[in-house]
């Protein structure tokens, strides 16, 4: 039997593949989408709405945990941009002990010339 799977012959994939193959369509990852997005405005419509017991007068706020949430995401990627700038190395940082920088013989090599 091959490893490979047939995706038009829902038959052929595991268990798990046929029930996620509505993935494939991107009208339902759209929808997918959108509704996480209503679910999370629903959620943080629904902190105004209830009293809470909170410790530190900031969690008071309304939707206090959803703003803190964006802002730390944000300066999550932010600082990894800026740290790039920092620890991304050249190309030919390894130099000549990286193994893709062997030479190797021509003649024992069998090319193919794709067109």
């Amino acid at each position: 039997m091959s490893s490979q799977h047939n995706k038009d012959n829902p038959e052929d994939l595991p268990w798990l593949g046929r029930k996620l193959l509505f993935l494939d369509k991107p009208k339902n990852v759209t929808l997918i989408v959108y509704g996480l997005h209503a679910l999370c405005a629903l959620l943080f419509l629904a902190d105004f709405f209830y009293k809470k017991k909170y410790y530190v007068s900031a969690e008071g706020i309304p939707g206090f945990y959803a703003l803190y949430g964006f802002i730390m995401c944000v300066g999550l990627v932010l600082g990894a941009r800026t740290m790039r700038i920092f620890l991304m190395r050249d190309e030919d940082y390894y130099g000549s002990t990286d193994v893709q920088s062997e030479e190797f013989p021509e003649d024992q090599i069998e090319r193919d010339d794709h067109v």
